[in-house]
């Protein structure tokens, strides 16, 4: 349960971050970076499940990742969800949708851990599911100059698509905000 609640934190902060920083730099400029961050996080995962230690990172990937999974899949799924929004959709939208997922989906698990009693979806609370929503809204309030309907919009999406989605929510809930804001927007 720590792990999950470490992990949940650093995806959080690091999220936030990834979203403060989009918009600071040239668009050539952070889609390079996110391109050799995925090649070079694909060559890390690939030597970490052939048995491979790298310092540090070896370290990283062991207390932040789930077990029995591929090792950085979390955060490679980010890298190129985040990525993908990059290609196909103005800043202006993928910023927030960077947020979405960091906030929501951080504080979701977290609340769902501590405070969920209500499962409503595959393990899921009504608890986490709500506060995740709620705290993506103020996020969305501080960060991000949407009207106050897609703020709604945005983090509402992005907690049926953490709830029900079948894949990684990594990769679903920055297009699936991005989707609605460009069908709203």
């Amino acid at each position: 349960m720590m792990d999950e609640l470490l992990r949940k934190v650093v995806h959080f902060f690091l999220g936030l971050g990834i979203a403060i920083a989009i918009p600071l730099f040239d668009r050539q400029m952070v889609l390079a970076a996110f391109v050799i961050a995925i090649f070079v996080g694909f060559i890390v995962s690939d030597a970490l499940s052939r048995g491979y230690t790298i310092p540090i990172i070896s370290r990283v990937i062991a207390l932040l990742e789930r077990k029995d999974v591929l090792p950085g899949k979390g955060t490679l799924y980010f890298a190129i969800g985040v990525f993908f929004c990059l290609v196909f959709f103005p800043l202006p939208l993928v910023v927030p949708a960077v947020i979405c997922l960091a906030v929501l989906d951080g504080v979701a698990t977290i609340v769902g851990i501590q405070y969920g009693r209500h499962r409503i979806w595959k393990g899921k609370s009504l608890e986490g599911t709500l506060a995740g929503i709620g705290a993506t809204i103020v996020a969305l309030f501080i960060l991000t100059t949407l009207s106050p309907f897609l703020i709604v919009a945005a983090a509402v999406i992005a907690g049926i698509v953490e709830l029900l989605t079948p894949v990684d929510d990594n990769l679903l809930i920055p297009v699936s905000v991005c989707i609605v804001l460009t069908l709203l927007h």
